[in-house]
């Protein structure tokens, strides 16, 4: 008994993701720096690059850019394009580079406001609508 709660505990540190900004990556060291950690940034416009087992990219934030290999079998999401919001999970490899096993994206102008400054409204509900919720 005591060795299988072991050997849960043992999985369970083991598949912990931390979170770390672009900024802080730098500030990581020893075993800090080798953790599987996920990382949040925009895709830096002219940066992907598609190549033999895998794709290269930059992600921006805070002033600060991140080199990213991203070597994940899954194919890369349709909103993962220039400027888009990316999550990257992974590790850091010793040359300085993130080396992504899945990447995240969603397209920021898909969540920006309609031209001239007005955000979408909803229709408006009539009374028959109303009488059926």
């Amino acid at each position: 008994m005591v060795s299988l709660v072991f050997l849960a505990w043992l999985g369970y540190g083991e598949s912990k993701t931390y979170y770390h900004t672009i900024a802080e990556i730098s500030t990581l060291h020893g075993a800090a720096a080798t953790h599987r950690m996920r990382v949040g940034g925009t895709v830096q416009p002219g940066t992907i690059r598609k190549l033999s087992g895998r794709v290269d990219f930059v992600l921006d934030g805070e002033g600060k850019s991140l080199p990213v290999s991203y070597t994940g079998s899954d194919p890369l999401p349709d909103t993962f394009v220039d400027k888009s919001q990316a999550l990257v999970e992974g590790s850091l490899a010793p040359d300085g580079r993130f080396v992504a096993e899945r990447v995240q994206a969603k397209c920021a102008s898909k969540y920006e406001a309609a031209p001239g400054g007005t955000a979408p409204t909803a229709a408006p509900v009539n009374s028959t609508q109303r009488s059926s919720m």
